[in-house]
């Protein structure tokens, strides 16, 4: 008997795709997500105990079938078959897939990709776009082929990026306008009419993994670059400085100047509690301050209990570069 609908498989492991992944649910003549290929449980949190990731959670409360391989091959691509998945959808999956994943689909493989590519492939774009202080990013819906993020571009959707914006805010808008991205591209996708444009590889950029070195400031760079970084790595490295043998990290920070021209890295409490770090370029008003183990706090309650004392001049420590080189 003739299936009424197309079958989708999704790989993936982030909350990102959930708004997407829940949007196709229950609309008539939508795609039928069948089958998931996600991240094994792991160890998180502070207590550390082993979870599931946001997207299995989802599947298995939607009763749909989920795998969780170390490292997916042969096995889960006749465990797909066996589900007749006509097409499948990736996003931060975390491996590259080999040519059996590719070639199986009748429709194709296809990823959404956090940046507008060519520019920032890898693994890292939201944050990395964020702390290299661009103004505009987006969700890129491109084709899957066998090197990293270089498959031809279907469609994309453009996002601007607040001055004020955290990584955590970005991947929220990026999450949303993946919805209106997938839904306007499904059906061209299936009725075999999708056009593809061919990414120039000249204007191509790669952005790493990141690292808690991330979270190094070197305050002989300009405070803007440091403000950047700070909104960027809010929830994971964050940006921090070494201070009596613990790193205080900093919240929501801005760029201004006190009163007094300071050195970079030197420490400035004002009258109103304002407090100021100086940096090779203007200073870096500090709103929020946290120590290990204890919770952000505006920084005149923070200094009220914690001794930084003015003309302290703070261990400048060194920034790895956030962009890599061409891939091979």
């Amino acid at each position: 008997m003739e299936r009424n609908t197309n079958r989708i498989a999704f790989f993936g492991s982030d909350e990102i795709a959930l708004p997407f992944l829940r949007s196709m649910l229950g609309v008539p003549g939508n795609p039928s997500v069948v089958a998931v290929l996600t991240q094994p449980d792991r160890k998180s949190g502070r207590g550390r105990k082993v979870r599931m990731n946001p997207v299995k959670e989802w599947a298995l409360g939607q009763d749909i079938p989920c795998r969780d391989p170390l490292k997916p091959g042969a096995e889960d691509v006749r465990w797909l078959q066996a589900r007749q998945v006509d097409m499948v959808m990736v996003m931060a999956y975390g491996h590259i897939l080999g040519r059996e994943f590719l070639e199986f689909p009748p429709f194709g493989c296809f990823n959404l990709h956090a940046s507008l590519l060519p520019s920032y492939r890898g693994a890292s774009p939201i944050e990395t776009a964020i702390a290299m202080g661009e103004r505009e990013t987006g969700v890129t819906l491109m084709r899957v082929v066998p090197r990293m993020d270089s498959g031809p571009v279907l469609d994309f959707e453009r996002i601007a990026i607040d001055h004020h914006e955290t990584g955590s805010d970005l991947r929220g808008k990026i999450a949303q306008a993946c919805i209106p991205l997938v839904q306007r591209n499904l059906e061209p996708i299936l009725e075999r009419r999708a056009e593809e444009v061919f990414q120039d590889e000249k204007l191509a950029t790669y952005c790493r993994k990141l690292g808690k070195e991330d979270g190094h400031m070197d305050f002989n760079s300009p405070s803007q670059v440091l403000v950047d970084r700070a909104r960027a790595f809010r929830a994971w490295p964050g940006l921090s400085f070494p201070f009596d043998e613990q790193r205080i990290r900093l919240g929501e920070c801005l760029v201004g100047a006190p009163d007094k021209t300071l050195l970079p890295g030197e420490v400035f409490c004002d009258e109103e509690f304002n407090l100021w770090l100086g940096t090779g370029e203007a200073c870096i008003l500090v709103r929020e301050l946290q120590r290990p183990g204890g919770r952000m706090l505006p920084a005149a309650d923070f200094l009220r209990g914690f001794d930084l004392p003015n003309g302290t001049v703070l261990p400048s420590e060194p920034m790895p570069d956030l962009m890599v080189s061409r891939k091979k």
